[in-house]
Formats: C-alpha cells, sequence, structure tokens
C-alpha cells in the first residue's frame, strides 16, 4: 500500500505542513479551523477562501466560523452533575454549538487560560467539600495558581441538599473563583436542589440561548467538540430506565452479638446485558415500608385513598407515598413547611433556628416530626411537604470476571432505636434486607465511576485502604487482579469493631493471604484493646513501607466514611509522605496532590 493511500488524500509534505500550520492553535482555534476547512470543501474546493496574508476571504462561509466553544467541566460524586452535563452536551451539539465534556479530573487547569466558553457543572459532598473529581481544580483556583482568566465566560451550575448547611457550596466556590479570576459570568450560578431535573433543564434552556448566536457552527465543529466528549452510558438501563433483576443471595455476614447488621446480597443481572467494572456502584430503587406508610397517613388525618398528582400523574396518596417520595430521609424543608401550616408555638421556635432544624434534619424522619408534632393535613399539603424518592448507591463487591451475569453488594442495614423502643429503618438497606425475598424484583441500574478505577498496568502495586462496607470494592478489585493474573502487589487495610464479630469475608481473605494473591493486609478491631485502634494508626505505624510503596509507583486507595475516616486516612498519608520523604508538611499536600492528579490516590468516599 502506498504512503498516500494510507494517509489517507493528504501525501507526507502536505501532512507535515498541515501539521506545522496547527501546532500552536488553541482547542477553539482548531475548532474554528475545522469548521472553516469544512466550509471550503462544501462551497470552495480549494485555498481559495485564505488571502496570501493569510486572512479569511468574504468567500467563506460564516456560519463555519464561531467565536469559540464551550467546554463543559463536570465534578460529580454519585452521577447526578454527570449526567445533567451530558444533558447539557447533548443540547449544544443539537443546536450546532461546538462543544466538549470533560471530567474535571482529566482536565488539566491551566487549560483555561485558553478556553473562551466554559460551564462547571458541580456536586457538593460532606461539609461543603468539592467531589473527588473536582478537587483538584478547586484547589489550584482557591490558591489563585491559575492566574486571571480575562476574556472567559463563565457559568456555574451546582447540585445539592439544601438539608445541608453548606448547601452546594461547591458550586458557590466555583462561582466566586472564576469571577475573583476576572472572568466573565454569562448567567447567575444556578444553585439546585435534590428535585433538580426541571430546573436543570429550564436552566440550560436559557443558558445555551445566550450561547447560540456567538457559538452556532457547521455540523463537522460540532462533530469535532464532541470528539473528547466522556461516553455517556453504557447500558440500556440507567437511573431512570432500571433493570428489574432477581434479588438471589441476602446473607448476614456480621456475628450474632455484632453491634453492626452488615449484608451481602447477590443480585441476579441475567438477561440484561448490563456490564460493570471494579469501582463503579449500584443503584437500587425502593419501595417504602407499608408501615411506615400508614404511620403518616395516620399522623396527618389522612386515609392514603385520597388522589393526588405526582410527576402529571394521578395516584392514590397510598401508592405515592410508597413508590414516589422520601420517608427515611428527614430534610429541613419539611420541618419548616411544616410548621407554617401548624398552630404549634414550639414546632414554629425549632423551625426558625436553623442549627436546631439541621439537627434534627440529620438524626430524625419524618415520622418522628409528625409524632412529636402531630398536624392534621391534606393530601396535597402533604406530598408538597416531600420530596421525591431518590435511589441509593452501593460500591459493588464483586468482578464480573468473577461472578458474570452477577452482581453483589455489601451493605449495612440502618437501623435507628427510638426512645420509646421502636426502631427506625433505612429505605434502601431495610427494603433489601427486610421486604424483598430472596428470588424476588428488585430494579437497578449501572452508576459508572471513572473516577475509582484499577490501574490500566496490572504490575502496578495497590494500597486499598477500606474499614466497615468500604471493603465492597476492594473484593472487586481483588477479584479482577486474581482474574487478570496480575503480577503487581495488593496490600489492604481494613477496619471494624471486633475480630470474632465483624471481619467481613474473612475466609475469602485468607484464602487470598495463602495464595499469595493479597500480598499484605493489616487488620484495626477498634475495639479489642482498651485504646480504639483504627485503620489510619495502622497506616502510621506501618509509614516506612507505605512510602517504600509510593516510590515504587503504588496507587492508593480509599473507601468509606468521608466525614471522619477519609479525612483522618488523608492525614495519616500526608504525614507519612513528610516524615518518610523528608518533606515539610506543604511538600507532603502538594506530593499527595500530585497522586491525585496522576490518579494514584483515589476515593470513594460517602
Amino acid at each position: 500500500m502506498s504512503e498516500k493511500s494510507s494517509l489517507g488524500p493528504l501525501n507526507g509534505p502536505h501532512l507535515t505542513k498541515l501539521a506545522e500550520a496547527v501546532a500552536n492553535l488553541s482547542q477553539s482555534e482548531l475548532i474554528w479551523a475545522s469548521g472553516y476547512l469544512f466550509g471550503l470543501a462544501q462551497g470552495q474546493g480549494g485555498a481559495a477562501g485564505v488571502t496570501t496574508s493569510g486572512a479569511v476571504a468574504a468567500t467563506a462561509p460564516a456560519a463555519a466560523q464561531p467565536s469559540g466553544s464551550l467546554t463543559i467541566l463536570f465534578g460529580s460524586q454519585t452521577g447526578n452533575a454527570k449526567g445533567v452535563a451530558e444533558s447539557v452536551k447533548a443540547q449544544a451539539e443539537a443546536r450546532g454549538i461546538p462543544v466538549s465534556l470533560v471530567a474535571m479530573n482529566d482536565y488539566k487547569p491551566k487549560q483555561l487560560k485558553k478556553e473562551t466558553h466554559v460551564l462547571i457543572v458541580t456536586s457538593t459532598y460532606g461539609e461543603g467539600e468539592p467531589p473527588e473529581a473536582a478537587a483538584d481544580l478547586h484547589a489550584q483556583l482557591k490558591g489563585g495558581k491559575i492566574g486571571k482568566l480575562f476574556g472567559l465566560q463563565y457559568a456555574v451550575l451546582g447540585l445539592g441538599d439544601s438539608s445541608y448547611e453548606f448547601f452546594c457550596q461547591t458550586a458557590k466556590d466555583f462561582d466566586a473563583f472564576f469571577e475573583k479570576a476576572e472572568a466573565t459570568r454569562l448567567q447567575d450560578a444556578a444553585i439546585l436542589d435534590v428535585d433538580y431535573r426541571d430546573a436543570a433543564a429550564a436552566w440550560a434552556t436559557a443558558f445555551l440561548d445566550k450561547l447560540a448566536s456567538a457559538l452556532t457552527a457547521a455540523p463537522a465543529a460540532a462533530a469535532v467538540g464532541g470528539s473528547a466528549a466522556v461516553v455517556a452510558g453504557h447500558s440500556a438501563y440507567d437511573k431512570f430506565n432500571p433493570f428489574t433483576a432477581t434479588l438471589s443471595t441476602n446473607q448476614k455476614i456480621t456475628g450474632r452479638d455484632s453491634t453492626k447488621d452488615i449484608r451481602h446480597f447477590e443480585i441476579n443481572l441475567e438477561g440484561s446485558g448490563i456490564t460493570y467494572q471494579p469501582g463503579d456502584a449500584l443503584g437500587i430503587w425502593f419501595d417504602n415500608d407499608a408501615a411506615v406508610v400508614a404511620e403518616i397517613l395516620s399522623l396527618t388525618g389522612l386515609t392514603g385513598d385520597e388522589q393526588v398528582t405526582v410527576s402529571g400523574k394521578a395516584a392514590a396518596l397510598s401508592d405515592a407515598l410508597t413508590s414516589q417520595f422520601e420517608l427515611t430521609r428527614l430534610h429541613a424543608g419539611f420541618i419548616t413547611g411544616l410548621a407554617e401550616i401548624s398552630a404549634d408555638d414550639t414546632l414554629k421556635a425549632l423551625a426558625a433556628d436553623k442549627d436546631e432544624t439541621r439537627k434534627l434534619a440529620a438524626n430524625a424522619q419524618i415520622v418522628d416530626v409528625l409524632k412529636r408534632f402531630p398536624t392534621k393535613l391534606t393530601a396535597d399539603q402533604l406530598v408538597g411537604l416531600l420530596r421525591a424518592l431518590s435511589p441509593r448507591l452501593y460500591s459493588i463487591a464483586s468482578a464480573q470476571s468473577e461472578v458474570e451475569e452477577e452482581v453483589h453488594l455489601t451493605v449495612g442495614v440502618v437501623r435507628y432505636p427510638q426512645e420509646d423502643g421502636s426502631v427506625r429503618s433505612g429505605g434502601a438497606s431495610s427494603f433489601l434486607a427486610d421486604r424483598v425475598p430472596e428470588g424476588g424484583d428488585v430494579r437497578v441500574f449501572i452508576e459508572h465511576n471513572d473516577n475509582f478505577r484499577l490501574p490500566a498496568n496490572p504490575e502496578t502495586p495497590v494500597i486499598m485502604v477500606g474499614p466497615g462496607t468500604g471493603i465492597a470494592p476492594f473484593r472487586s478489585f481483588i477479584q479482577e487482579r486474581d482474574a487478570q493474573g496480575a503480577e503487581g502487589k495488593n496490600w489492604l487495610f481494613f477496619g471494624n469493631p471486633h475480630f470474632t464479630q465483624d471481619f467481613l469475608y474473612q475466609v475469602e481473605w485468607q484464602k487470598s493471604v495463602k495464595s499469595g494473591l493479597l500480598t499484605k493486609i493489616d487488620l484495626a478491631f477498634s475495639r479489642d484493646q482498651d485504646k480504639k485502634i483504627y485503620v489510619q494508626d495502622k497506616l502510621k505505624a506501618k509509614g516506612a513501607e507505605v512510602w517504600q510503596w509510593l516510590q515504587d509507583g503504588a496507587h492508593f486507595y480509599v473507601c468509606g466514611d468521608a466525614n471522619r475516616m477519609a479525612k483522618d486516612v488523608h492525614e495519616a498519608l500526608v504525614n507519612i509522605v513528610a516524615e518518610h520523604g523528608g518533606k515539610s508538611a506543604e511538600q507532603a499536600e502538594e506530593y499527595v496532590n500530585e497522586l491525585r492528579r496522576a490518579k494514584r490516590y483515589q476515593r470513594d468516599v460517602y
């Protein structure tokens, strides 16, 4: 085959000249050039549209000259922000706007200086912290490391939960960072609550309306903009179109005397075509407990037969409460809304105190508020106070290379003992544990997590820190490494209260150690001695060896509680780098940040 035919229509010298001509162009300039060349191909068939000075002649099609492009950067913790970003990208493409979609942790922050239009789509978690994917970009903008962004036009769309004190804080941060860098705000930030879908769609439409005249381009230019986009969806099933699977196994894996009820679930995906990777999560849609529905109806003076309209469809109130609304997650808006209807002065005083309202919302359920402040409501008043039901996400505890058309979960069943002796339960965890029989149906979907992945090179060593149910993804990691025949070393840190009651998957880990698949395992059973010992303590004790593994290229993973454990492990990691790497505190923090940027430090925390 000749050189020309192997390279396409351009021969070697022409290709070299083209490469030299575009070598220093920015992304937006490349997109413009692609649209311009497409226009030439359609109308001129040659270079007649360019003068000897390089200026564009009047014959070049005006529609192929967008004044820049839109880059959508998303930071997603549970997949919601990613879904919104993908939707906006699809709308932009439909309008002919050149657009690219990039996860924040796949984006080089300095690239912002070359952008013309940027949309930030981000969630917030914990105490107002950025999601893992957004952490580096957030930190660099916060520290002013990128400098001024003159000429950049931006907007921010934030997703959050108003029950939390730092509602949409990450979105507010990004909005302020860009403003401080003297970028131009295209549209006021969208600060959206849990029921975000309609509001996000309306905001996006208004945003794209503003961009359309400046950025509408020829189809070829839009195609180039989309070429770097994240591929949306790996299955015919998703959050809004779940697959009805079969629960095949429900096994308690903590001891009889354990303070925890942790279950191992196996779910059959046969016939779905669903695929997943180690690090992904499984979404579970669930129905509320009939007893809780009945109690709420009784406390509000309703029968359940009343007709209500939900998402434009009529339904009996009892059915809507069972499958459409959150009953186990209390939000501050329910308390303040009830106070507006109620004549109870104590409730009104509570609702006026934001701190007390948040404290109650974090430690009670809707039934508890109604028991404490009985209020007669109409059906419409009740559903007006409630939020739409959201699925729960659980880290997958199996590798498909091992279990094929199954998916395994490790779930801590949420139980809240009450002063009156009753027990409140979590929505999805108790649904799986108590209300779906083995052989029963459960609606599921995969939430892919490209920010929590095994190294591409199977020879790379990995360190995994997963106390409690945080062990789940590391069971999938080890199964996958086994199936790969991976030569890389594997080191697991696991913790729970008691060795005899709470050593999850003990036999499996012992077999893995014996076979050599698991190179090292360090265990922290916090209540088995007078002084509590946690995984971060085990890390510190093995600091010199942890540092050596990092020097050998190890990837470091953390899964579990975000508010305490993950912060303590992060601090331990920074201290290990400082002590054993001979670095200052600031240098150690930057070293760990570099690990994060290189995707060698990944966290799946909640």
